[in-house]
Formats: C-alpha cells, structure tokens, sequence
C-alpha cells in the first residue's frame, strides 16, 4: 500500500537529508522549493513544523532517479559540474637530452672532413709538399656542406649548444689554411715542426678532442677548449 502511494507521488519526505536545496516559505501551511542550480519549483507542504515534498516530485526537479526496494526508496541526484573529474592535461613533453641521431651523424661527418683537411697540412709543411688552391678548396668546400647540414640536423638544446663550437673549428681551420696557403705562395720558409707551436694549430686540436668526448658520452660539456 505504502509503495504504491510512492509512485503515485503522493508520499512526502524530509528535506533536512537533501542538500543544497534552498526553502522559502509561502504562508504556514504551503511553501514552494528550490534547488539552486535548477529551473522550475516544487510544492511544500508544512506540517506541526515540519516541511514535506514529493520526492518524484523532487527527482523530476533536479533529474534524479528514484528506486524502489520493499519500504526503502533511494534518491539517486546527478553529479554535479564541480564533481566531475576533468581530463588532466597531458604535460609539455621533456626536452629532449643528448646529442639527436641525426646531429650525430652530421657533426662527425663534418669533424671527419676537418681531421682530412688538417693532416694534408701537416703532411704538407713537414714534407714540404706543394699545397695546391684545388685541394684546399675541395676540403673547405665539402666543410661548408657538411656544416650547413648539421646546422639543419640540430634539433635538441645539446645540439644547438654544440653546434657553435663545431663552426669555430671550421673557422679554425680555414684560418690556418688560409695563413699555410699565404706563406706557401709568398715563398716564406716554414719548418716542419712550426705546426705544432702554432696556437691557431693547437686550438683546433684541442677543441677536436673536446668534441669528441662530448660525442662519447652523447652529452655537452662545454669545457673552453673551443672558444
């Protein structure tokens, strides 16, 4: 009997156990409620100091759903906006650490082409060799390429760290080309051994060397030798 009055909606229950609902009263015995957040309103009836509604008026008011067990009814309210979980943002991806594949592949590359460049000069001047424009220009002109791509190929802040140093080198080098080719052509002597006091000469190997252990351990580590 009591079920049935239930679903006819003519069953009344306490707001006290409902929250965030919002009464105002209209006389003693009649009110009207509402749900903050919801259009429309439902009666209330006021009785020896108590408020009633339906509840299947209630359930239509805020899109509940109302459930039916023996005597027991449950009140089902939807979530509410602040209670649903938002989708985290998906971080900013790390910067990428190390030396990239590609800039790996360029830079020795480039630092292959130095290492050629540099001992025709040195075999040059210790054997007094001539050292012809066509030669020199095939070395820096491969240089200049094998630079350019690796300039393209940085990609990581390790890449564009390192990259500098690999362009001093280059600079370096054609510097000491420059000044050998100069002497060679002013027909001024130079010893065979002068190479190896010369500071120019000196800088490009050390600056050589510090890119290569940079290269082992996949990490810059910029330790002066290039500047």
């Amino acid at each position: 009997m009591r079920e049935t009055l239930l679903r006819a909606g003519l069953t009344l229950v306490t707001l006290l156990a409902v929250p965030g609902l919002v009464l105002s009263q209209a006389g003693q015995q009649k009110g009207t409620l509402h749900v903050s957040g919801q259009p429309g309103q439902v009666p209330v009836l006021q009785l020896n100091g108590r408020s009633y509604v339906d509840i299947e008026a209630l359930a239509r008011l805020t899109n509940g759903s109302l459930h039916f067990n023996g005597d027991q009814i449950t009140l089902t309210l939807p979530a509410s906006a602040g209670s649903t979980p938002t989708t985290a943002t998906p971080a900013s991806p790390a910067a990428t650490p190390g030396f990239s594949k590609e800039f790996m592949k360029a830079g020795i590359e480039e630092m292959t082409v130095i290492r050629e460049w540099r001992s025709a000069l040195v075999s040059a001047v210790q054997n007094g060799f001539p050292l012809k424009d066509d030669i020199v220009a095939s070395f820096q002109g491969q240089a200049t390429a094998n630079l350019r791509l690796t300039s393209v190929a940085a990609s990581t802040d390790s890449d564009r760290n390192a990259y500098p140093l690999i362009s001093n080198v280059f600079d370096n080098m054609q510097k000491l080309s420059n000044k050998v080719l100069a002497a060679r052509k002013n027909m001024n002597y130079i010893s065979a051994d002068s190479l190896k006091n010369d500071p120019l000469f000196q800088q490009i190997l050390n600056c050589t060397r510090s890119l290569a252990s940079m290269a082992s351990s996949g990490q810059f580590q910029d330790d002066g030798s290039c500047h």
